[in-house]
């Protein structure tokens, strides 16, 4: 449980890492500029604000997708775990553990797929 905790906080901290180089660009570019970002937002500097845009886009499909890739693998392997554990316990109920994972598994991997697609949808729609 420690381990899942920790494991937890890490990805925490990496997802507000992600989040904070993904908002540097910006900031340097106000910088630059010798503007404020909001000055900078409202000069109409159309190009570069569709290259940040579509790197701002590109950032936020990776890092679903890879959150909910990470998520789902790590959930999968302890439900594979906790399984396998319950199976040599009782082997009487093997058939009843084994349809729980599958059916376990494949809402899992629903939500993983579900995040591809709002990755789709960030990038080719908003």
């Amino acid at each position: 449980m420690k381990a899942q905790k920790k494991l937890i906080k890490c990805l925490v901290a990496v997802f507000t890492l992600i989040m904070l180089v993904g908002f540097l660009p910006t900031r340097a570019y106000a910088i630059e500029a010798g503007d404020t970002v909001d000055a900078v937002e409202t000069t109409g500097e159309a190009a570069e604000d569709d290259d940040n845009s579509t790197g701002m886009k590109a950032m936020a499909a990776a890092l679903a997708v890879g959150l909910a890739a990470a998520a789902g693998a790590i959930g999968m392997g302890i439900a594979i775990a906790k399984s396998v554990e319950g199976i040599s316990r009782q082997p009487e109920a093997e058939g009843k553990i084994r349809t729980s994972l599958m059916l376990g598994l494949v809402f899992v991997e629903t939500a993983i797929i579900y995040a591809l697609i709002i990755a789709v949808l960030i990038i080719f729609v908003l």
